[in-house]
């Protein structure tokens, strides 16, 4: 009965960590003109949200946010926001600087 429950326990371990691992996250900002009703930003975010990704920020100054979602997310995002002109990119640091120069 124990190693029947212990073997029950790896299994269980190794589909979760399988699973886990098939859902990568990637950084990303998403961003939609001013005129865009509030419906579709909710819309988006409760997306990613379902398919296991976080939202990370929601911003202010333009109408958009940073999450972390995995890529079937980001592809129904990008979809939805054709008809209001979204912007949908991945999240990085830009310089203006050239490495090694201050």
């Amino acid at each position: 009965m124990i190693f029947l429950i212990r073997t029950v326990i790896a299994i269980a371990t190794v589909a979760f960590a399988v699973a886990a691992s098939a859902t990568e996250l990637h950084p990303i900002v998403v961003s939609y003109p001013h005129q865009t009703p509030e419906s579709v930003l909710t819309q988006a975010k409760q997306a990613i949200e379902a398919a296991g990704g976080v939202i990370t920020h929601e911003y202010d100054l333009i109408r958009g946010f940073a999450a972390k979602a995995p890529n079937e997310a980001l592809e129904m995002v990008k979809a939805w926001g054709e008809q209001y002109d979204a912007d949908v990119e991945y999240d990085q640091i830009i310089s203006i600087n050239q490495e090694g120069r201050p």
